[in-house]
C-alpha cells in the first residue's frame, strides 16, 4: 500500500519511527515532512497529505501532530478525506471497517510507540466492511 505521511513539529519523532515501521513492513511511503523541530503550521501538512490522497487513487494517509485533533480537523476540510483521530487499535479498525476512513490520525503526546505500533497494525489489517455501512459513508458527502 502507498501512504502519504506528515506531521507538524510536535510529531516529527513519531513521524520518522511510522515513516520506518510502515517501510519494513514493505509499504511505499512519501514523507511530506516537515523534516525539523522547527515550528510549523499543521494545516499547511494536512493539507499536502489530503490533497495527494485524493490524487492517488488507492493511497491513504497518515497525520501526526502533539494531539491528532487538528490534523484530523484541517484534513476533513476536503471533499472526498475521511480522516480518523485514533487512540488504540480498535478505533483503527472500526474507522477503516465502518467508516472508510483514508486518512489516520493521531498525536505524538497521546500515543506512545507500542500504541502507535497497534493502531497502525490494525490500520493495516483492516479494510470497509461495505454493506450497511456504504449508505451511511455515502451520507458523510452532503
Amino acid at each position: 500500500m502507498k501512504f502519504y505521511v506528515a506531521t507538524d513539529h510536535a510529531g516529527i519523532d513519531l513521524k520518522n519511527w511510522t515513516v520506518e515501521f510502515l517501510k519494513e513492513k514493505g509499504h511505499e511511503v512519501i514523507d511530506l515532512g516537515p523534516f525539523s523541530k522547527e515550528r510549523v503550521d499543521y494545516p499547511d501538512y494536512a493539507h499536502k497529505v489530503a490533497t495527494s490522497v485524493l490524487e492517488d487513487t488507492g493511497s491513504q494517509g497518515i497525520l501526526i501532530c502533539g494531539s491528532g485533533i487538528g490534523m484530523s480537523m484541517a484534513a476533513n476540510r476536503h471533499e472526498g478525506i475521511r480522516a480518523a483521530l485514533c487512540h488504540d487499535a480498535y478505533t483503527a479498525m472500526v474507522a477503516r471497517g465502518h467508516n472508510d476512513a483514508n486518512i489516520l490520525c493521531f498525536g505524538e503526546r497521546i500515543v506512545g510507540l507500542g500504541v502507535a505500533e497497534s493502531i497502525i497494525n490494525s490500520w493495516l489489517e483492516s479494510g470497509f466492511d461495505g454493506g450497511r455501512h456504504c449508505q451511511r459513508v455515502e451520507k458523510i458527502e452532503l
